[in-house]
């Protein structure tokens, strides 16, 4: 039986750990609206090439290859998959760059190719440095520890302002004094932290509180915590104006405050090898041709999540008595099958809204969302699924068979296994483990979920399973910043024990 998750950190492996840049680059859209194949449109995404065989040549030698490989990190915004074919705004710019390689060149044959290769992003630079990659396109900020170790070329995003962004419905903010005392979510292991203290150390010379400023995580990207803003999970937040500003026009409920700065001055830039000036001089040369001009908007952003459904807010009182009906059945089933009860809590979120009288046109039905024949089938036994704690029962023990029966590999940890068995119960099994083992012919881990398989996922399956982990994860999310709460208040429910709950 699997290790109960003790380390809520294996919540935060969320999609995304990139800083994206906007909607004012006008020449992302070009490719857009000419309607011409991209270079390397036939297989964009490297599958096939060995990433065993590390090249570091300069651009001569990248044309002789045919190709220029650009290490991408995954994101809602710079790199993401639709119906099995790459979008975003770094992967549209540098198809533009592969245009400006090629210009002059007729034969399809003797044009290079730009193909991008989905890389975690704390490998981006390690990656690029040996070999593996000659561009790294992921939102990159110069900072003085990174320009030690590569070149970067001139800024795209010049001038980034780091700036306050709240749910519409937080309590108003009229000045940078109004946050003392409050608390402010950022992304860990930037610059945010460190520049929320230089303004907590004034607050305290005027006798003011300190901001109490929470990093989500290392796995949590800027866009997670707007989609949790925008839901109302989270009330203030620190992001780049850029993406604040990208993702406001899909998330209504965001409040930009671009007056309310809380740094000023960032780049973000391209990084390269440092012994690739050839390749160094050519994006320069692209980039400061391709000066921003009149801005077009960002279209091809809203192409792709103007309609899209994005996570609701389960803290919402409504939703939370929700949970307090439902709370004893998750951790009664939990406990017996060593899941963390809040995970087992999103999930059920995730597939029904907690609504148990769901059902979906397969026939899917409850809580769970499962299968009457599923259930009713060795090994789960459980015909009775139109009942509350049955359904919850049949949902967590289905889900503890696919841990225990098709993720059990000593290779897998704990966290790797219950997101897998996450993945497999939305996609089926048989086809999570079909994508894990073309995860290696992709240079990819099988054995990770975030940033590796789900990659493959979102190739050979679609990005269903995908967002179905990822919006898991963050409804527990969501969960483990009231945990204390409502842990106080299942205590006082056990005060009451003939007060049953249905």
């Amino acid at each position: 039986m699997m290790e109960k998750q003790k380390d809520p950190r294996w919540l935060f492996q969320c999609i995304g750990r990139t800083v994206a840049f906007a909607s004012i680059l006008w020449l992302t859209m070009i490719g857009l609206m000419s309607g011409l194949p991209a270079y390397g449109a036939e297989d964009p995404l490297l599958q096939d090439l060995p990433h065993t065989k590390p090249f570091t040549g300069d651009l001569a030698e990248m044309k002789r290859r045919h190709m220029i490989r650009v290490l991408v990190s995954y994101s809602k915004t710079n790199f993401f998959i639709v119906k099995g074919q790459p979008h975003g705004f770094e992967y549209e710019l540098l198809q533009q760059f592969g245009k400006f390689v090629n210009k002059g060149v007729s034969r399809k044959h003797l044009k290079t190719r730009i193909i991008f290769i989905p890389t975690p992003f704390e490998e981006l630079l390690p990656r690029l440095i040996d070999g593996s990659g000659d561009i790294a396109a992921a939102g990159l900020t110069i900072t003085p520890e990174r320009q030690k170790v590569v070149a970067f070329t001139r800024p795209y995003i010049p001038n980034v302002n780091e700036i306050l962004v709240t749910y519409k419905k937080a309590s108003p903010v009229t000045k940078l004094d109004d946050l003392a005392g409050r608390t402010v979510y950022h992304i860990a292991g930037g610059s945010y932290g460190e520049h929320l203290d230089t303004i907590n150390a004034t607050f305290r010379r005027r006798g003011l509180s300190p901001i109490r400023h929470v990093p989500a995580s290392d796995y949590l990207a800027t866009e997670d915590l707007l989609e949790l803003t925008n839901a109302g999970v989270i009330p203030y937040m620190v992001a780049d104006q850029h993406l604040a500003e990208l993702w406001s026009g899909v998330h209504r409920q965001l409040v930009v405050r671009k007056d309310l700065v809380i740094h000023k001055g960032g780049q973000i830039a391209w990084a390269v090898r440092k012994t690739n000036p050839e390749l160094l001089q050519a994006l320069n040369r692209f980039i400061a041709k391709h000066k921003k001009g009149t801005l077009i908007g960002n279209v091809l952003f809203k192409r792709y999540y103007q309609n899209r459904k994005w996570i609701t807010n389960p803290l919402e009182e409504q939703e939370r008595r929700k949970l307090d009906r439902f709370m004893a059945y998750f951790k009664k089933y939990g406990q017996r099958y060593g899941f963390d009860w809040l995970a087992l809590a999103a999930q059920a979120y995730q597939e029904s809204g907690l609504d148990p009288n769901r059902k979906s046109p397969r026939g899917a039905v409850g809580l769970m969302q499962i299968l009457p024949e599923t259930a009713a089938n060795p090994p789960i036994n459980i015909p009775n699924i139109h009942h509350i704690e049955q359904n919850i029962h049949a949902g967590v023990k289905y889900l503890a068979h696919l841990r225990d029966t098709y993720f059990s590999s000593p290779e897998l940890t704990p966290t790797e296994r219950l997101n897998f068995s996450f993945a497999a119960y939305n996609a089926g099994p048989n086809k999570i483990q079909r994508v894990r083992r073309k995860a290696p012919k992709m240079g990819l881990n099988p054995n990770k979920w975030f940033y590796h398989v789900e990659q493959a996922a979102l190739r050979y399956i679609g990005s269903e399973p995908v967002r179905y982990v990822a919006n898991i994860h963050k409804y527990y999310v969501a969960y483990t910043l009231v945990s204390k709460t409502l842990a106080q208040k299942d205590r006082e429910l056990q005060r009451f024990p003939s007060k049953s709950r249905k």
